[in-house]
């Protein structure tokens, strides 16, 4: 079991930031639109302009001298490696993973926006525009702390790398992967990971009054599975008795109303022990006896939305492809269902599932695009997670620090097999319900007093992991 924070205070001392004039900053690198260049099937994104990254990289430059004088950079692909140089280049460097790209806006909703997406308009307290949280905010982030660090002369004992993906919303398969490859092949073994994940979650569970600071320790992993069938086609005024469509659309059904079971693993086991001292008496008594309530504790999480994905390898179908003309018979019908993979279900087992619930020989199953396993979880009694754990304590007194499991996907999967003690995931940032609705939605945004907390909080875990 983790240990919790020590209480009374922070652990340390937080510097002084100018929260304008990061708010100006952030500012300017939102108005570049670093929109991802390709889907994760190669179809251009739209509003993708591929030389928004070189500009973006100028405007870094421009606004963080010190930082650029004492890092070195390189370009690989269209993604940026920074390397600041220990003082003793024998002791295992920390790694600090952001992205620049950006999903773009859906198409329509442009006029949904309080403010233009790629406005950066400064109002209300809030910077807004489309990355404003994801992931500018890393970026933004790592850069001032490094500046800051800079400016007065800081040398780190530890190498410190920064590592800004340029393709993590479709993958990071040309980015994160590259970067990870070519450190791979220098022998670069860092002592922990760090990069974008969970965050401080206001309202998370009704009855505990605390915000809870999640630090992500593992993530799902990832099976996209095409369903395919081809059966009779032909004129519409002579059709068969039952069609392509109608028959993978049955075996789709069956999919969604045969989930793979409840339970509690891994990063929610530690995410629940973590937040049990802090819930309601009636639900204290259950969650201090697991050994017992278990699978009803798992039960109760699966039927909710929020909580069903932590406690299961959900199912979700996306796409289905069939047929040419209102008056022809499609010959063939195509499904793509996907798998959000529980630690300690696998890929194969998704694969076996998916034959299983549709029975039928005519049906070909196959693993389209990605396929990959759930992440091992990192070590959180090592003193890379007491580390994170202190500072995020520090900059959010008041809210309860948890491990917990990644349900989407993040860069940090391509550094983690190369650490000494993981990879972990934490966007300093609080959220509400509904701010987490904007992040790839409309109207994202980010408040300037939430700017100041993440420079803080980059700024002391930089300083103190290097030292």
């Amino acid at each position: 079991m983790v240990s919790p924070p020590e209480p009374g205070g922070a652990a340390f001392e937080l510097p002084d930031v100018d929260a304008d004039a990061v708010a100006a900053h952030m500012s300017a690198v939102v108005q570049h639109r670093t929109i991802t260049v390709f889907g994760s099937t190669g179809e251009p994104q739209p509003g993708a302009d591929r030389a928004s990254f070189e500009r973006l990289r100028r405007e870094l430059a421009a606004l963080y001298p010190n930082a650029h004088a004492a890092m070195q950079l390189e370009i690989i692909e269209d993604s940026l490696l920074y390397t600041w140089v220990g003082s003793e280049p024998d002791a295992a460097p920390v790694l600090f993973a952001a992205h620049t790209d950006v999903v773009p806006v859906e198409p329509g909703t442009e006029d949904d926006w309080t403010h233009p997406p790629f406005s950066g308009a400064i109002e209300g307290g809030y910077v807004w525009g489309r990355g404003a949280i994801d992931d500018k905010l890393g970026v933004i982030g790592l850069m001032e702390a490094a500046e800051c660090l800079a400016a007065r002369g800081y040398r780190p004992r530890r190498t410190v790398l920064l590592a800004f993906g340029h393709d993590e919303e479709t993958g990071g398969t040309s980015g994160a992967a590259s970067i990870a490859a070519e450190l791979s092949r220098r022998g670069v073994e860092p002592w922990f990971a760090f990069d974008e994940g969970g965050a401080v979650i206001e309202d998370m569970l009704p009855g505990v009054a605390a915000p809870v600071a999640l630090v992500g320790v593992a993530e799902k992993g990832y099976a996209t599975v095409e369903l395919s069938l081809e059966g009779e086609g032909g004129h519409s005024n002579m059709p068969p008795p039952h069609s392509t469509i109608a028959r993978l659309g049955e075996v789709v059904g069956r999919l969604e109303d045969d989930q793979f079971d409840t339970d509690i693993r891994g990063g929610t086991s530690l995410m629940v022990d973590a937040i049990t001292p802090h819930t309601p008496l009636s639900w204290r008594v259950v969650l201090a006896n697991r050994w017992l309530f278990d699978p009803l504790i798992a039960a109760v999480l699966g039927t909710q939305q929020a909580s069903n994905a932590s406690v299961r390898t959900t199912t979700a179908v996306t796409r289905f492809d069939a047929g040419v003309a209102d008056n022809v018979v499609a010959s063939r019908a195509t499904a793509v269902v996907n798998f959000r993979l529980l630690p300690g279900d696998t890929v194969d087992e998704v694969i076996a599932h998916v034959r299983e619930v549709t029975d039928d020989p005519q049906i070909q199953v196959r693993c389209a695009g990605v396929c990959r396993e759930a992440t091992p979880s990192s070590d959180v009694d090592g003193e890379a997670f007491g580390l994170i754990r202190d500072v995020v304590a520090s900059v959010y007194p008041d809210a309860v620090v948890a491990p917990y499991l990644v349900i989407g996907g993040t860069d940090a999967r391509y550094y983690q097999p190369l650490t000494e003690q993981g990879a972990f995931r934490f966007l300093p940032v609080r959220l509400t319900p509904a701010d987490r609705a904007r992040m790839h939605g409309t109207d994202e945004r980010i408040a300037v007093e939430d700017l100041r907390a993440a420079v803080q909080f980059y700024t002391v875990l930089l300083e103190q992991s290097s030292k």
